[in-house]
């Protein structure tokens, strides 16, 4: 058993200050922030030119100066041609705890606008529904450093303890972090060896416990093109002598994915799924039980993609799937004329499970797709960026305690843990220089939320409850017996 020297944090009296310092506070900023649309750099081309990263960033960096921590440090650092990002640091609250660093993390960046928003709602447009506060980025990512600093606040105001402090806020992380590695490489010295590293940009499977991200897929991006004809020409004089390029991207594809069943047919996009990981996965399907299935919003009569709940679970954490997210080449429906197409032009997303290597994968993709093109079409595939996955260490008794007692304190209920089939670069790119660091990797992003889509918006009960266990864990890292 873990030894951890008693609280004296009135966990009590952190929930009534989380409520209050949101509803007159962080609501109404979260409100101003996601009326900016301050997309991410690769949705983006004139992000600097538009001012709305900075006019985010600047917005961020008022708010938390105003906070009233005992020695809290706020700066926005820039590097020559990247985005910027903001930089905090709050020492020790004792003695005991100066050698130990605790790293919080977050992103201010978003993606773009996505259609299919309800009548009345809309990216830019903030609008709170009972526990629900609607728009672009309230829950990926913008109210990180509120709720980090509403957190460590708490701390101070009601008998808790930190270690040192290292917040940081990037405005790269829709577009892969490629910012990211430079400022880590410029603040490595300052940062230090954090022993725990604590994300707010993660899911949950429900709304009713605090839920701990134990792995995170990686990502290849590529666009594959294909031309066949100079020139569009009429379909009645040319379709059964000319290939559609159409077909021709649905024989390539099927060169990597199973269009059946969804497996992917690269070799090197696989792995073996640690057998810790199917285990959490049974439980978390057993916990949320149909749940699942109604975290999407199927339309009448679709159904997901297996029966077994826990293989849907592993499919979207620890298999590759595939995804066809753009195209191009394609008339909109009203413009669609009686024509054979020249080109088309499809942008894949490859998710890939921690352990596969991107490099591995972006390789194996590109040959396999421009090998013997079919009817000699010219076939060309750029590789986009690319994103290790990750999975998290082995949990340290006092965190899986910590974890646990935060989320009865404020849920309710005991603490969960889930792989999540997203990509947090950050991630991996910590636990390859920190490998003995710990990791809460958690958020707010559940059921229906629909983060990137449509109709996107943050559950403010679980932010609320989540600032008030951000504040147990910090409290309870810088108790643990060393």
């Amino acid at each position: 058993m873990a030894e951890m020297r008693a609280s004296t944090l009135d966990g009590g009296a952190v929930a009534r200050w989380s409520e209050e310092i949101w509803e007159r506070s962080i609501v109404p900023e979260l409100t101003r922030y996601i009326a900016n649309p301050c997309k991410s750099p690769a949705f983006d081309a004139e992000w600097q030119k538009h001012g709305y990263i900075e006019e985010a960033v600047a917005q961020i960096e008022t708010w938390c100066r105003a906070c009233p921590i005992p020695g809290l440090t706020v700066e926005v650092i820039r590097l020559a041609g990247r985005t910027p990002l903001l930089y905090m640091e709050v020492p020790a609250r004792t003695p005991a705890a100066a050698a130990d660093t605790v790293v919080l993390y977050g992103h201010l960046d978003k993606q773009p606008e996505m259609v299919g928003w309800r009548e009345g709602l809309g990216p830019w447009a903030p609008v709170r529904a009972g526990d629900k506060l609607y728009g672009r980025g309230g829950g990926d990512d913008g109210y990180s450093a509120f709720a980090a600093l509403a957190a460590i606040e708490a701390l101070h105001k009601f008998g808790g303890i930190h270690a040192r402090l290292a917040i940081i806020i990037e405005a790269c992380e829709e577009s892969g972090s490629y910012d990211l590695p430079a400022y880590i490489d410029a603040l490595k010295d300052r940062i230090g060896t954090p022993t725990l590293v604590i994300a707010l940009d993660s899911g949950a499977g429900n709304y009713d416990q605090l839920w701990s991200t134990t792995s995170l897929r990686g990502l290849v991006a590529a666009t594959l093109k294909i031309d066949i004809l100079t020139e569009g020409v009429h379909s009645g004089a040319a379709s059964g002598i000319v290939p559609s390029t159409f077909r021709i991207a649905r024989l390539l594809l099927d060169r990597i994915e199973d269009a059946k069943t969804g497996k992917v047919r690269l070799e090197s996009a696989h792995v073996k799924i640690p057998p810790q990981r199917a285990a959490q996965a049974k439980r978390m399907a057993s916990a949320l039980k149909g749940e699942i299935e109604k975290s999407y919003p199927f339309v009448k009569g679709a159904r997901p993609m297996a029966a077994n709940r826990a293989d849907l679970i592993l499919n979207r954490t620890w298999r590759p799937t595939l995804s066809v997210i753009g195209q191009a080449g394609m008339p909109a429906v009203e413009n669609a004329g009686n024509v054979l197409r020249p080109s088309t032009t499809l942008v894949l997303s490859v998710r890939i499970p921690a352990g596969a290597d991107p490099d591995a994968v972006a390789k194996e993709l590109k040959a396999t797709l421009m090998r013997k093109p079919p009817y000699g079409a010219k076939v060309a595939v750029a590789v986009g960026w690319g994103a290790k996955g990750w999975n998290a260490p082995p949990l340290a008794p006092w965190l899986e305690i910590a974890t646990d007692a935060a989320s009865r304190r404020y849920f309710g209920k005991p603490a969960m843990y889930m792989g999540e089939g997203g990509t947090i670069p950050f991630m991996a790119m910590l636990g390859d220089k920190f490998p003995k660091a710990q990791f809460l990797i958690t958020g707010v992003l559940g059921p229906h939320s629909n983060a990137h889509g449509p109709n996107e918006f943050l559950h403010i009960p679980t932010a609320k409850k989540l600032t008030g266990a951000i504040a147990d864990v910090l409290d309870a890292h810088a108790r643990r017996e060393r």
